[in-house]
């Protein structure tokens, strides 16, 4: 067994698409990438990824890459599944806490645990989602950037 650790942390900007594990959350601001900023993709991939002791997501996908602007984080995700596989490593369970002031994610944890699981191919009851504010304090509190942790346990 093995366990990794993500994080990720993206500022929101007006007038773009606030994507949050794959799932489009209807808000007037998104998350600002050099993909399409989804923090809890990011910081799945990077448990994964340090979980395998390889390095993060920005080795694979480097935001100097002109040609992965705007990519689907989805497809990074998946990219880092074919390089567990390739270690013949499997995912047990996962333990995600999404921080964000504004909106209201709860509405949407069950969406995204079941996209998770339908990419990943895991039970949504080894899926762990937890949304948490940052009682207002600094950029999170102020409803300028959302964040996510992320573990995971291979086998």
């Amino acid at each position: 067994m093995k366990i990794g650790i993500g994080f990720d942390i993206h500022r929101f900007e007006k007038d773009r698409k606030f994507i949050l594990g794959s799932i489009e959350i209807p808000y007037s601001h998104g998350l600002i990438g050099h993909s399409d900023g989804d923090v809890l993709f990011h910081s799945l991939s990077d448990a994964i990824l340090g979980s395998l002791g390889k390095p993060d997501i920005g080795f694979y996908f480097p935001d100097t890459d002109e040609k992965i602007k705007g990519i689907d984080s989805k497809k990074i995700l998946q990219k880092v599944l074919t390089i567990m596989k390739k270690e013949n490593c499997i995912i047990e369970n996962i333990d995600v806490v999404i921080i964000c002031e504004k909106p209201k994610l709860s509405p949407y944890v069950p969406l995204i645990r079941k996209k998770i699981s339908e990419i990943i191919g895991i039970d949504e009851k080894n899926i762990g989602i937890k949304v948490k504010t940052y009682e207002g304090i600094g950029e999170i509190g102020k409803g300028n950037a959302c964040a996510c942790l992320s573990s995971v346990l291979i086998s």
